[in-house]
This record gives structure tokens, sequence and C-alpha cells, in this order.
């Protein structure tokens, strides 16, 4: 019994591949699976260069404006815009954009930047962070206008005769620090809110004025300052109302003995302040002197007779 069984189960074992081979196959010809498509490969990067990033800076807009103070009128004109980088490793800033238009438009990158206004000897800064997105930035300037003037008893001097010298006070110096020299009459100057003292020289000697005063933003100040002086000629000559004799040489001292003024000529003039002088000539080799005044707004002749 045992080895019947045994051989009927090497028969069907020995029988399995016969099986196998004669399994039936379906009826038509064969048809091929479908082919999978393959992934797009990636464009290629020519040799030597690194791949493109996969975002770029995108410029935007950084639209600017000022105001004199802060709820004073726009600047139409005479200001400066000035753009810095903003570095974070501490190197300087560096100058990137300028630009003189009252409302300029500069196209920026993302990131940190500094904004800098000049109006006269006024300014303002500010540090601005550009996004994705346009900017509008408006800078209030502390600053105001003012416009200088002078007159002899109450007539106007000539703007040309005229020059200015602007100080700020320190401590209990009226004339601390020079802002600006040699301002014209009517020349209007821009300056930063706050106290100054205002010298005013009439010719080149010593008529000097001034005067105390305040500039407040948003507003022009003009200010008249009076002098006390008068235009003098001088002239030596043999007899009065003679003609005047060339090549002399002229001082005009203070009752001191100050020298306010040199000059050479036949007939110089020079503005004085009001007061008291003497003019010393030399010509050929003598001297001669002559006292004299000088009162506020009398113009006129100083002969020094020879004698």
């Amino acid at each position: 019994m045992h080895r019947f069984t045994a051989m009927l189960g090497a028969l069907l074992f020995a029988a399995m591949p016969a099986l196998s081979q004669t399994a039936p196959t379906p009826s038509g010809p064969a048809r091929p699976a479908p082919a999978t498509p393959a992934p797009p490969a990636a464009p290629a990067t020519p040799p030597g260069r690194s791949a493109p990033p996969t975002a770029l800076p995108r410029e935007t807009g950084l639209f600017l404006g000022a105001t004199l103070g802060v709820n004073g009128p726009p600047i139409r004109s005479g200001i400066v815009w000035r753009i810095y980088s903003d570095p974070q490793d501490g190197t300087d800033p560096a100058i990137i954009h300028t630009s003189e238009l009252p409302t300029p438009i500069f196209s920026l990158d993302p990131g940190a930047y500094i904004v800098h206004a000049t109006y006269g000897l006024a300014g303002a800064t500010r540090r601005v962070v550009m996004g994705p997105n346009a900017t509008t930035e408006t800078l209030a300037i502390n600053a105001g206008g003012l416009v200088l003037g002078a007159v002899i008893n109450d007539v106007p001097i000539a703007p040309d005769r005229l020059s200015f010298n602007v100080y700020v006070p320190l401590g209990n110096d009226p004339e601390g620090r020079v802002v600006i020299s040699g301002v014209r009459g009517g020349q209007l100057i821009r300056l930063p809110e706050g106290a100054y003292r205002i010298v005013s020289t009439y010719g080149d000697s010593n008529a000097i004025a001034n005067a105390d005063l305040r500039v407040e933003a948003g507003r022009v100040t003009e200010a008249t300052l009076r002098h006390r002086a008068a235009t003098v000629t001088l002239k030596l000559v043999a007899a009065s109302g003679s003609e005047a004799l060339a090549n002399t040489s002229f001082s005009v001292l203070t009752p001191g003995g100050d020298t306010i003024r040199e000059a050479i000529g036949a007939f110089p003039s020079m503005t004085l302040a009001e007061g008291e002088y003497i003019v010393i000539a030399r010509n050929g080799g003598k001297v001669y002197t002559q006292e004299f005044s000088v009162r506020a707004g009398l113009d006129r002749d100083i002969e020094v007779i020879v004698k």
C-alpha cells in the first residue's frame, strides 16, 4: 500500500511539466502591452555654467516726494535726491541713484535702502525696505527760505553792493559757526528751521550791519537790514574844486589810528560806516592829512588840499 502511494505521487510530479506545456492559449493574434511614457528630460545645462535660479529679484518702483515741514506745501524745485545701499556687514553705504526732480521714481530690487533728500542747507533721511510692491515715501524737511536786503535811510541798496554771511549761534557767541557766506542781496537761501545771526557788509570796507532772526519751516522770511554808511571819493587837489592829482596813495584811519582802507589812484571811492576819520595822502614824496566825517546816506567827495 505504501509502495503504491509513493509510485502514484512520482507519476503525478512527473506529469506536471507536461500539463503546463499543453495549457490552451487564447485564439487570435497577441496584443502587445501598452508602453508607459517616459518622463520629459530636463534641459541640458551648458558646460561651465550653473543652472539658472528658480526666481530672480523683481524691480519695484519707489515714488518719492518732500514737503516743507510736516504739514507744509510740497517742494517743487531745488531738491536733490540720493539713494544709498544699506549694507549689513559694516561697510559704507554706496550711492546708487541721484535725481534733481521734485518727485522722482526709482526702480529698485527688493531690499533695504537709505533715502536722503537735500534742500539747500537742509535735509532729511529715511531707511526704506522695498518688497514686491511699489512704495511711496514723503519726507518732511524742516526748512524755510530766507531772502536778505538792506537800506540806507529807507533807500534800498543795490543787491550787487551787498554781501551777507549767515551764522549759527553757539553758546554765548552769536557768530559761533558760519553756515553760508558771500550771499548776495535778493538771493533765496534755503536753511533748516532755527535761529541765525545775519551779518551784512555794504561795499568792501567797514560798513557792517547785523541782525538776529529765526527761520521757520514752510515759510520764506524776508529780512531787511539798516546800514548807516555812505560812499566817499578821495582826491588830492592843489585847490578846492581843481583836478585830482594822479599817482596818489591814500590811507583812511580811525581817530584811534586803526587803518580802515588803503587805495591808490587819482580819486578812489570807498563805502565807510558813519563816523569820524583821518585820511593820509602821499604824492611826490610828500604827505598830507585831513580829518573828515561820514554821515549815513550822504555820498560826497573828500578833498585833501595840498598846502
